[in-house]
């Protein structure tokens, strides 16, 4: 039986778009990354966005978190939000891993800190889990492409391959036009107005998200970074991965994960599967879910932030013990 969306309960109110200070810190020369940083002491809580998010995806998440005990911190991407654009265009995986890692540990000071990411961003944290051993203790992972796990997957009957978000779907001709002609796209795509509504759809009429999730202010406020071009671009490149767009390191994402991992899942996705579910029980050793979110979709943490906020706290906060490497 479908979750009824028209049930779904009021969710937390959103803070007005200038409700966090925006800190600014540089990873790599001549790049500095925009963040928001807010319960200062508390546990290391790093909020890691995909595509076509920034950093406002997690605004209903920041205060009840921070008022939780975490240190939040939401970051834009390189190129993203408002973070710097890379003058050489680098844009990969390992680099936005890397990035974080300048960030949270190199500049903030935190040795150890719990990951909370989905998309793109959920790619990011599998590579950072292997790239920086011991530096992420426990994390929270949705709704994105899991690890490249390919013996567990053939144990278990699965074919990577096949797994539904990286296949062709009924609304995903945007993977292509994204990753093979992004040229052809941004010339079709000429304006301010053009490249926003490029993005709402995300948000609307290709179904990433529950029927209602987004209102007309909503959406305005998620695709307002994305009017700029080279912004819009930025989103586009790991796209492009997959159609010969050169890396600057492998990706680090093979294998199962043995860090504590709370699971979850949006089932009113149509870019991530239902199969996202087998897949993770297979990659993941150290589990709790996946746990379905009725009436969410690819972007839960704002969907349904009246659960997503409480299971953080419970699964990765203060009650679930100090952070510590290889704990």
């Amino acid at each position: 039986m479908r979750y009824d969306h028209r049930h779904r309960p009021p969710q937390p109110p959103t803070p007005l778009p200038d409700a966090f200070e925006i800190h600014r810190s540089p990873v790599a020369e001549g790049l500095s990354l925009a963040y928001i940083r807010e319960g200062i002491g508390g546990i290391p809580l790093l909020l890691i966005h995909g595509y076509p998010e920034t950093k406002r995806i997690w605004w209903r998440n920041i205060e009840p978190l921070a008022a939780a005990g975490f240190e939040v911190i939401a970051v834009d991407l390189r190129g993203m939000g408002d973070s710097d654009h890379p003058a050489d265009d680098a844009h990969d995986i390992a680099i936005y891993a890397r990035d974080l890692y300048a960030l949270v540990h190199d500049r903030l000071g935190h040795d150890v800190c719990a990951v909370v990411a989905s998309d793109v961003g959920g790619v990011v944290a599998t590579d950072l889990v292997n790239r920086f051993p011991g530096f992420v203790a426990r994390q929270c992972i949705f709704n994105t492409v899991p690890p490249f796990a390919t013996e567990a997957y053939k144990q278990a009957g699965l074919d990577v391959g096949a797994f539904s978000g990286l296949a062709v779907s009924q609304t995903g001709d945007y993977r292509e036009l994204q990753g093979a002609r992004p040229d052809e796209l941004a010339a079709m795509l000429a304006t301010d107005a053009a490249r926003r509504q490029w993005v709402a759809a995300m948000y609307t009429s290709r179904m990433w998200a529950s029927p209602g999730s987004f209102s007309p202010a909503d959406v305005d406020f998620m695709t307002e970074p994305f009017a700029d071009e080279a912004r819009l671009r930025a989103g586009w490149a790991v796209y492009q991965l997959m159609y010969g767009r050169p890396m600057s390191e492998p990706l680090l994402t093979s294998g199962t994960v043995d860090v504590a991992t709370l699971l979850l899942y949006g089932p009113d996705d149509h870019v991530v599967g239902e199969d996202f579910v087998a897949f993770c029980e297979a990659a993941y050793t150290n589990r709790i879910g996946p746990l379905v979110v009725p009436g969410a979709g690819h972007f839960l943490q704002w969907e349904r932030a009246d659960i997503f906020n409480p299971l953080i706290t419970a699964v990765l906060g203060p009650g679930a013990g100090s952070l510590a490497p290889h704990e």
